[in-house]
């Protein structure tokens, strides 16, 4: 096999973006027991790059991803679907805004990163799908939560009821994507919005992403990252001088921690 061609997970950091483009070309980048088990490892290496303000997912060429390599189920390492479940929620941890661009198929465990993910915007034509009931696989828990939360759940289970996919008509009805793009718009639109997310404050982005998923706990402790912080005050002074503001608070290189600078 060409090299280019062997299962694995690219990422590059330009101005700020970080991309992670799943690449198994051979199998609709399929998802290997390899490929899950490094996901989280190069996650953390970006989430302790205080350069990247947000990270787009995904696949090469005209696919997202087609969910796992069934031919890699019995390779050693642990159990692919544990791997899987590992992988899903160190991206939906990872401390700045992600931003999932579908195109293709985003069935199975595709479909699962995707979910895990801040948002989705997809190609027209894109279609989604979660089939463990084709293999009489248990879909976990946490994975399903996180689907109901995101389509409510009739819609959760008729995905995981059926298996069958769903185009983009229906993704976006349901709320399973956010943006749908005619064919030859998906790049340009995800540079430019990525871009937006990487000029506004993390401050206000990290305290709602921890909102949103239900850490009312930490009301106490965003506020005072808020009076600390000079974020409030350089959003307001370079609205009054019409200007781009300069926000300085970021997340740290470990665990979450803050800092400004």
């Amino acid at each position: 096999m060409d090299r280019t061609d062997q299962p694995r997970l690219e990422h590059t950091v330009v101005d700020g973006i970080a991309t992670v483009v799943i690449s198994n070309p051979a199998k609709r980048n399929a998802m290997t027991a390899g490929m899950w088990q490094a996901l989280p490892a190069l996650l953390e290496r970006l989430a302790a790059d205080r350069a990247v303000r947000a990270l787009v997912l995904t696949g090469a060429g005209d696919t997202f991803c087609a969910g796992a390599d069934i031919s890699s189920l019995q390779e050693p390492g642990g159990s692919p679907q544990t791997l899987a479940v590992r992988a899903e929620e160190a991206l939906a941890a990872f401390p700045r805004p992600t931003l999932a661009a579908v195109r293709g198929f985003c069935v199975g465990g595709g479909s699962q990163l995707a979910a895990a993910c801040d948002l989705r915007f997809a190609e027209e034509g894109a279609s989604f799908g979660i089939t463990p009931a084709r293999l009489g696989i248990v879909y976990p828990s946490s994975s399903t939560r996180r689907l109901v939360a995101l389509v409510g759940p009739a819609t959760a289970k008729y995905l995981l009821f059926s298996g069958e996919l769903i185009g983009t008509e229906r993704a976006l009805r349901t709320g399973l994507v956010d943006e749908v793009l005619p064919a030859g718009d998906l790049d340009k639109r995800v540079d430019s919005f990525v871009r937006v997310l990487a000029s506004r404050s993390q401050l206000t982005q990290a305290a709602a992403k921890e909102f949103a998923s239900g850490r009312e706990d930490r009301d106490p402790y965003w506020a005072d990252q808020a009076r600390r912080s000079g974020d409030t005050a350089e959003g307001v002074a370079a609205f009054l001088e019409r200007r781009a503001p300069v926000f300085t608070w970021t997340t740290g290189p470990v665990n979450g921690a803050t800092t400004e600078g």
